[in-house]
């Protein structure tokens, strides 16, 4: 991982953990598999603890670790560094994908109550007011979430976290994901239904589906036109996922709203409109682990690692066979 989110990651106390369960050097943090210092620590690795900026480890990373036998990651995905090389090694690889799913999860679950209480709407026209009485309860007629149609793409580890989290809520909840059949979208908390029937009935869409070649731009023209007018589209996974263009065409026009966490590109150019657009909220992909939060993917790690040193396998495995399903 990059030196400086092992810094950010790896606090005190789970510093002293990982001196408890591990011989490590915690001075060795490695962004570059080929330096010299690198080849000594692969050298006799038998796992490696890996995080954001972690290089590929590829053919040459594993014939510099021969003893390496298992991938223990900080954070979410593990595309970016973990190889087929490392399948055909047999390698056992575990992430902190679900800790992280935490945030992003409660992330969109104010994301959505926001959106149907029209709170961006509701400021907007108060600063206008300045303070102005005025009949706010015809204004906002339309706002609330009592009996919203919500739905939610992919039951992925976010998608599963938001569901659970809108169930103590009075909504009722559209899911579409290939993988899952009716009954366990029932068991789930929500009603399975196909894209298009989900995009023209539901009030708030979020995006949970993981970025692999069967979902980039899944969300197209033709769902987001379906879209009613007024209904929110959320964006906590990839903006690949979503046509930009035919997007910002749609917030541009006014007739839906949307808050992006993550856009193509990830960072817009400054011209882009979505930046001063007031039926758009867009942050700067914060919605994953920020700030005190990553002590909570620390502790998932650590506690991986622990079941790995006990012989134990990992709660949380990443396997080769979902590989293709795999954020």
């Amino acid at each position: 991982m990059r030196p400086a989110v092992a810094s950010a990651l790896l606090d005190a106390e789970a510093r002293r953990r990982l001196l408890d369960l591990v011989d490590v050097e915690l001075d060795v943090v490695l962004d570059d598999f080929t330096t010299p210092t690198a080849r000594t620590a692969l050298a006799a690795a038998e796992v490696l603890i890996t995080g954001w900026g972690c290089p590929p480890i590829d053919e040459a990373a594993l014939r510099a670790a021969p003893r390496l036998r298992a991938v223990v990651h900080t954070a979410g995905s593990v595309k970016p560094h973990i190889t087929e090389a490392c399948w055909r090694r047999g390698i056992e690889v575990t992430s902190a994908a679900s800790a992280n799913a935490v945030p992003v999860a409660e992330y969109t679950l104010a994301a959505i109550l926001f959106a149907n209480k029209r709170v961006l709407f509701a400021r907007d026209e108060y600063r206008a007011a300045h303070g102005r009485e005025d009949d706010w309860h015809a204004r906002l007629a339309a706002a609330g979430n009592y009996r919203r149609r919500i739905g939610i793409i992919g039951a992925s580890r976010v998608g599963r976290r938001v569901l659970e989290l809108l169930s103590p809520f009075d909504l009722d909840v559209l899911l579409s994901d290939p993988h899952v059949d009716p009954a366990e979208a029932v068991r789930l908390g929500a009603r399975l239904a196909p894209l298009p029937e989900l995009f023209a009935r539901c009030d708030v869409v979020s995006v949970h589906a993981p970025q692999v070649p069967s979902t980039e731009g899944m969300v197209s023209r033709a769902l987001l036109a379906a879209m009613p007018d007024g209904a929110t589209l959320i964006n906590t996974a990839r903006g690949a996922l979503i046509d930009q263009q035919a997007l910002q065409e749609e917030l541009v026009s006014g007739r839906i709203n949307a808050v992006l966490d993550v856009t193509t590109p990830e960072v817009l150019p400054a011209s882009s409109p979505l930046y001063t657009l007031p039926n758009v909220l867009l942050t700067p992909h914060i919605a994953g682990s920020m700030g005190g939060e990553l002590a909570r993917m620390a502790a998932f790690a650590l506690d991986e690692l622990q079941r790995w040193t006990q012989g134990v396998p990992f709660l949380d495995p990443i396997l080769p066979e979902a590989w293709d399903r795999t954020a």
